[in-house]
């Protein structure tokens, strides 16, 4: 008997029956023509591919093992083909059925790659979705932060959404973004919401920024969302430190001017500021006059540097500005007599001193002069203060003061009337000793036939505080004093001298 059995004649339909076969990766074709081991090699090799390819990711097969996976397949197609062209079929009997069987199981390959695709689009679906619910949380967690720390997080999240809608247009996930980007910017400015205006500003200003990193095509009507609600923030939190003299207040103001200048809220920002000043005008007649005098002077300032040129402002707030110098430069009229009724005379002539510089023609400059003049002796005689000057002038009884130094002494006195005056240094006098002073025998302003500098002035009887300060040495040099109670029918001297020494300064002395 033959070891084998004959060949069968060549049969081209048969070998294209056995080829179609293995192309179902199942190796069937090798199973008609009975060959085991290719027909298990077969089933691992698609097992294999299985393995590699399940569950399905959106990454899908790798390259490599598809193209390896082809060219066995392939192979097997071409080693059944050769095999089969003269190897008679287990089964089916004839030919034509089995190549109508091969052509049928190729709807095998062909709809597993199918579905595999399908799987790999919900993979994919699946993981942008994922990326979607990361950019959520991202915004839930900043929303519990404050917004200086949490600006951050909404950035990576509205990068997130961006690229959501902007790589996988058509996606599940991208169709949710147009929602998601409201959720946020309404998270974001959530300050507003709650009028809680000062911490609204650069929420909402942070908001305004996004087109520049974000398809304005996926922001849609959210471009402009922040534009009123920060025009409103910026007007409201400004209009607040407007009115408690917050420092910040300028800039807010400055910010609504250049950003919205045609806005309903740009037009509100003059008349506020009138508003303003014409409150701390009023109150200069107040209680606190410095008070209202520093909120004059700051305002004039922060008004002058308003940018209101774009909203057409600039002339009215100019005007504000003006008006509120002037209250100030009035006004410290008033703020000096207060500080001069609570004994802060250091404060007072200060006060006094700008009132005359800026005020020229005032109808209170006569007396703010003679407050002036009382503040300065105070200093030195802080009894001299227990009332303010009047402008009243004269009296009945006569003072003559000398001055017995070579330098110009300033002459001031107050009591029942104010006034000052200066003597020009004495030619032929000197400088005393200070240990000389001290003498019983010191008199100063006695030397006979000499022509001291002097002036003779009318005071009203009563106690009248003299003060004497060089003019020459007015740095290195201490003022002298003296306390006058002026009786009726008597004639006084007053002799002013400097000394040198250990009590450097102007010294001073009455005689009746």
């Amino acid at each position: 008997m033959p070891s084998a059995p004959p060949p069968a004649p060549a049969d081209g339909v048969r070998a294209a029956g056995v080829a179609l076969l293995n192309l179902s990766g199942l190796g069937l074709g090798y199973a008609l023509v009975r060959r085991p081991l290719l027909t298990l090699l077969c089933c691992a090799v698609t097992a294999g591919l299985l393995f590699l390819a399940l569950p399905a990711d959106p990454d899908g097969v790798p390259v490599p093992a598809l193209a390896l996976y082809a060219v066995l397949l392939l192979a097997a197609a071409a080693h059944g083909a050769v095999v089969g062209l003269r190897t008679r079929l287990a089964w089916p009997p004839r030919a034509p059925l089995a190549l109508a069987l091969g052509v049928l199981l190729l709807a095998v390959p062909a709809g597993g790659a199918v579905l595999y695709d399908d799987a790999r689009d919900e993979a994919t679906e699946r993981m942008l979705l994922d990326r979607l619910d990361h950019a959520d949380h991202l915004v839930e967690a900043a929303s519990e932060q404050p917004f200086t720390q949490a600006r951050a997080g909404y950035r990576r999240a509205l990068n997130a959404y961006d690229a959501l809608a902007s790589d996988h247009p058509g996606s599940r996930a991208a169709d949710r973004v147009p929602g998601r980007l409201h959720d946020l910017y309404t998270t974001v400015g959530a300050p507003y919401a709650r009028g809680r205006y000062c911490e609204a500003v650069p929420a909402l200003t942070f908001l305004r920024t996004v087109p520049r990193t974000v398809d304005r095509a996926h922001l849609g009507s959210l471009a402009r969302w922040p534009d009123d609600r920060l025009a409103t923030s910026l007007y409201e939190c400004a209009s607040d430190g407007l009115t408690s003299g917050d420092a910040e207040w300028p800039g807010l103001f400055g910010d609504l001017l250049t950003t919205f200048p045609e806005s309903a809220q740009a037009a509100e920002v003059e008349p506020a500021v009138k508003s303003a000043v014409g409150k701390a005008v009023g109150d200069v007649r107040g209680k606190e006059p410095c008070t209202a005098v520093s909120r004059l002077e700051g305002l004039s300032s922060q008004i002058g540097d308003l940018p209101g040129e774009k909203a057409g402002v600039d002339a009215a707030l100019a005007k504000d500005a003006d008006r509120a110098g002037r209250g100030a430069d009035e006004g410290a009229y008033a703020c000096g007599v207060d500080e001069y009724e609570d004994k802060d005379f250091d404060a007072a002539l200060d006060s006094m001193s700008d009132f005359l510089k800026n005020n020229k023609h005032h109808r209170n400059r006569a007396r703010a002069q003679k407050i002036a003049i009382a503040a300065e002796v105070a200093q030195t005689i802080p009894a001299a203060g227990k009332r303010l000057p009047t402008t009243a002038s004269g009296g009945s009884v006569s003072v003559t003061v000398k001055n017995d130094s070579p330098d110009d002494i300033r002459v001031l006195y107050t009591g029942p009337v104010t006034g000052s005056f200066t003597l020009k240094g004495c030619g032929g006098c000197t400088e005393y000793d200070w240990g000389s002073t001290l003498s019983p025998g010191f008199e100063p302003c006695g030397k006979s036939g000499r022509n001291y500098p002097q002036r003779t002035i009318s005071l009203p009887v009563g106690t009248t505080y003299f003060v004497h300060k060089s003019r020459g040495n007015a740095s290195t040099t201490t003022p002298s004093s003296d306390t006058a109670k002026l009786r009726p029918g008597y004639i006084y001297t007053e002799c002013a001298y400097t000394t040198r020494g250990l009590g450097a300064g102007t010294g001073t002395g009455t005689d009746v």
